[in-house]
């Protein structure tokens, strides 16, 4: 992280951010910013674009239009670094990306999986990475499980997995989408107790969720899209526990009973 760089100051910004699907706009002039340490919430129907959106901030997904900057810094479209464009894989070495379906290596372990990363693109000595990976696992209550593989773990055992893996690479931003959304309700507190512990420690989050008391509860900002456009933006207490519009507290009203 650049010294210069303060708490006020952006990561990642999205400006005019598009994205189709042939005629199907799913993304239409999104603009967003995440600051260092922020934590941000976005929130709204299935199909308002929430998930099109994480992806594209760590370019999974090629935007049809717009800008992304990380650090001031416009993303290109090449996978390497060319002239004053950050690549794809310069961007995705400092965002991580937690998945629905954690998508991990089923042919390895645990400790594996964590350390595949740091040490196939950081170069990072395989004792290290190995050493580094173990602190994490047992940062997410998993110190026990690294020479299992991962058809033998819960989906919070998997999930938990997949965010000590993300956090392996030491991202400056960790991006969720739908973290919690797979997993059978009384394994959710878990993997929300490892993110709500994140956020205290100042790690800086763009979180896709359904879960509305926790995005109360751990979120700077929350973001309410409908289709495909930012429709309502504030704090916790405007965004969740006090919308201001009728779409918005309809749609608030189905996760508060």
């Amino acid at each position: 992280m650049s010294e210069a760089m303060t708490n006020n100051d952006a990561i990642i910004e999205a400006s005019g951010l598009r994205k189709s699907y042939g005629a199907l706009e799913v993304l239409k002039g999104i603009d967003l910013n995440l600051k260092r340490g922020e934590v941000v919430a976005l929130i709204g129907p299935s199909g308002s674009g929430k998930s099109t959106l994480i992806r594209c901030l760590n370019m999974m997904e090629q935007p049809s239009g717009g800008t992304i900057r990380f650090r001031g810094r416009e993303i290109g479209r090449k996978f390497r670094d060319t002239g004053d464009k950050i690549g794809i894989g310069t961007l995705r070495r400092n965002v991580g990306m937690v998945f629905q379906h954690f998508n991990l290596f089923p042919h390895k372990t645990v400790l594996e999986n964590v350390t595949e990363g740091p040490i196939v693109v950081c170069k990072t000595p395989k004792e290290q990475a190995e050493a580094e990976a173990r602190e994490l696992l047992a940062q997410v209550g998993l110190q026990d499980k690294h020479a299992a593989y991962p058809n033998h773990l819960s989906g919070g055992q998997k999930q938990r997995v997949a965010i000590a893996r993300a956090l392996a690479m030491k991202p400056d931003v960790l991006l969720l989408d739908e973290v919690t959304s797979a997993l059978d309700p009384e394994l959710v507190g878990e993997v929300l107790t490892v993110i709500r512990r994140l956020a205290d420690e100042g790690m800086t989050m763009a979180i896709v969720t359904h879960e509305m008391a926790f995005a109360a509860d751990v979120s700077d900002r929350v973001l309410f899209l409908d289709r495909g456009a930012i429709a309502a933006e504030g704090s916790a207490n405007e965004i969740i526990r006090n919308p201001s519009n009728e779409r918005l507290a309809a749609f608030v009203s189905r996760f508060n009973h």
